[in-house]
């Protein structure tokens, strides 16, 4: 009875002995096992491989493309269709129309005789400002045609038109005598270059120009800037 418990214990230790053997060989061997394994290559449609899909299911092919082209005129703004000429948004007009056809504006009018004889006719209008010395001065004096009315020439107000004649004049009533060496000089040269204007006006329209003022220094500050001019001393006062 006292040999039967050395015998079994015996045996298991032989058991575990056996198992671990039998592990240390197993994780030794099983690298060897896969490193001779083979690739599997790719699958290829209609080789009887898998692919993607549904079981026994066929891609379908792509529909060919029709022969024929759509022509679409070329344009500069890119629409629906501009993926079939991509240039045609590039491409200039073999022949493009002027930029005022299709429109209501066309050139300007010539300047036609008629027409500088309309512009040319002079039209009475109410004296600018409210300067009643300079106002009388321009309707007594060469006299005016039209009292208490500048006159409207070639777009360009004149003080007045003389009775009778074809004269438009041009009344300063500026108190010259009084004025600094310095302001005198800005005066005559600004008021040189507004009575240049008018007199280029009044002669292409057929009138005679003349200039009135109040002294003779303004008169003869005026001739040495511009010779040419016509003057005339009123001796209208303010």
């Amino acid at each position: 009875m006292s040999t039967m418990p050395s015998s079994a214990s015996a045996l298991l230790q032989a058991v575990a002995v056996a198992v671990v053997v039998a592990g240390c060989a197993t994780s030794r061997e099983a690298p060897e096992a896969y490193a001779w394994a083979p690739v599997r290559p790719p699958a290829v449609p209609g080789t009887g491989l898998p692919t993607r899909g549904q079981p026994g299911q066929v891609r379908p092919q792509p529909l060919p493309r029709s022969p024929h082209k759509r022509e679409l005129p070329p344009t500069r703004e890119p629409g629906l269709w501009a993926g079939d000429a991509p240039r045609a948004s590039q491409e200039p007009q073999a022949n493009p129309l002027p930029e005022s056809a299709g429109s209501n504006r066309g050139p300007p009018a010539p300047v036609t005789a008629e027409r500088r004889r309309s512009e040319c006719e002079p039209i009475p209008v109410p004296h600018a400002g409210e300067d009643a010395p300079h106002n009388e001065c321009a309707d007594k004096f060469p006299p005016n045609r039209y009292p208490g009315n500048d006159v409207l020439v070639g777009g360009k107000r004149f003080d007045a038109l003389q009775v009778g004649v074809r004269v438009l004049w041009e009344i300063k009533t500026h108190r010259f005598d009084t004025y600094t060496d310095f302001l005198r000089r800005q005066v005559i040269e600004d008021q040189v270059e507004e009575l240049q204007e008018e007199r280029a006006i009044a002669v292409a329209c057929g009138y005679d120009f003349v200039v009135g003022v109040s002294s003779a220094a303004h008169k003869e500050a005026l001739r040495r800037q511009d010779p040419t001019l016509k003057i005339v001393v009123t001796g209208c006062k303010r």
